[in-house]
């Protein structure tokens, strides 16, 4: 029996949560979110109620920690989770970004840190094809506007989402802008990024297009391996625009993969 402890109860946490539920070798014995009504209404799931603590008791108590929160909420446990040396999956993968030091301190120490492929396809081809030469990695992301309000480069930009009426190219930069300017929003670039040749190489562009009802990321590929296409029509979450419901789906395709005998995939 694995000991899980979930910080994050939103669209991607409750939806593990409801999962681990009918996962009969996984336990989830603690939980934590800003918001305590909605802590307790995850909590309240489950026949055998999880304590519901702040973060640093979450990873004393759980053998497995998955972050279901935000890239600061990354930045915090990642260290934690070191010092107490238990595993950790990711889903604001952004918040991996820069800390090399800190991920090279888990490897020496045994640490696993497991990072979902989250709302895109196409990781297993990427990491292949890194072990002859790359050339080019390219995110293309199209979401309807409202998945990128409150994003800190709207905002700085001053771009009215609202009034956008046709497809319009918002962003076009480095993974590592990308991620800056839209954290919760683009985690899929992080994902590419740390599976590939990186935050500076990978190229993202950000469309805002109000006709689309779908999170649409279209990924090319190019190295001497030859070409990948990727093309990705993903629903939003019911409970965030902002969020793909197959990144809740990869999460817990993830958790089945650890306890898996059988590993399909690279």
């Amino acid at each position: 029996m694995i000991k899980l402890g979930l910080i994050g109860c939103g669209a991607i946490g409750s939806c593990i949560a409801k999962a681990i539920l009918n996962i009969p070798s996984l336990s989830l014995v603690c939980l934590c979110d800003q918001n305590k009504e909605r802590a307790e209404k995850t909590a309240s799931l489950f026949p055998k109620k999880p304590e519901i603590v702040d973060i640093p008791e979450v990873v004393k108590k759980a053998d497995l920690i998955i972050e279901a929160s935000s890239i600061k909420v990354v930045k915090e446990v990642l260290p934690l989770v070191i010092s107490e040396k238990k595993d950790l999956m990711v889903m604001s993968v952004g918040g991996l970004l820069g800390e090399e030091k800190l991920l090279k301190r888990a490897e020496d120490k045994g640490i696993k840190i497991y990072v979902p492929s989250g709302a895109i396809a196409g990781i297993d081809g990427l990491k292949g094809a890194l072990l002859g030469n790359i050339e080019k990695v390219i995110l293309k992301t199209r979401k309807p506007p409202k998945g990128l309000l409150g994003a800190p480069y709207i905002e700085e930009k001053g771009i009215d989402l609202l009034n956008i009426k046709d497809k319009t190219r918002i962003f076009k930069g480095t993974a590592f802008d990308a991620i800056k300017g839209f954290p919760a929003n683009v985690n899929v670039s992080a994902t590419l990024s740390l599976a590939g040749i990186g935050e500076d190489k990978t190229e993202v562009e950000i469309i805002a297009d109000p006709k689309s009802n779908k999170n649409i990321h279209e990924i090319l590929i190019i190295g001497d391996f030859g070409r990948i296409n990727i093309r990705c029509e993903n629903l939003p979450s019911k409970d965030n625009p902002k969020t793909s419901y197959l990144a809740s789906l990869s999460a817990i395709a993830t958790l089945k993969s650890i306890l898996a005998s059988l590993k399909i995939g690279t």
